[in-house]
């Protein structure tokens, strides 16, 4: 090791009053002005309403999701050979129950046959399909039922539940 090094007097004096470097104090992160708690409040009241709305729409489709899983249940029964007309008749019976839930009744109920076809092309839009199978199938043999193309219809139905307009 080397012996340490020698200073004069001068020098000695000089390191012995040297002091740290003064450091400033750290910034606050508070804003400085009233304008950015206004901002932020504003942010934080805008949050508020977009959850509050958002929760709005989703209990307001609430029918849509149990529509949509009804559809999901008869889905499985258009497989099945035996229970294909049960399952069509059942598809008829969502749309309408559908309808029941978004519409007034007093609107809804009566309609039937063509005023029923006018509704759903009117509201949502509904295909060649949905005609076909909303025409009278609960007179149509099974014969005819199984003719019927039931992935178009299920299409079509899962397509009006999804997308159909309802006024306020």
């Amino acid at each position: 090791m080397e012996p340490a090094a020698k200073f004069d007097p001068m020098t000695e004096a000089a390191l012995r009053s040297l002091h740290d470097i003064a450091v400033p104090p750290p910034v606050s992160w508070m804003p400085q002005t009233w304008g950015w708690a206004m901002l932020a409040g504003l942010l934080a009241l805008a949050l508020l309403v977009w959850a509050f709305k958002t929760w709005l729409r989703y209990r307001r489709n609430a029918y849509r999701r149990e529509a949509l899983r009804m559809l999901g249940e008869i889905e499985q029964g258009l497989q099945t050979p035996e229970k294909h007309a049960e399952a069509l008749h059942q598809l008829a019976e969502v749309l309408k129950r559908t309808a029941l839930a978004a519409w007034p009744r007093a609107h809804v109920a009566p309609a039937s046959g063509t005023d029923w076809k006018q509704f759903l092309r009117a509201t949502g839009g509904s295909g060649e399909a949905l005609d076909r199978l909303l025409d009278d199938i609960e007179y149509q043999p099974e014969s005819a039922l199984a003719s019927l193309s039931s992935g178009e219809a299920l299409f079509a139905s899962r397509r009006w539940i999804e997308t159909h307009h309802v006024s306020a």
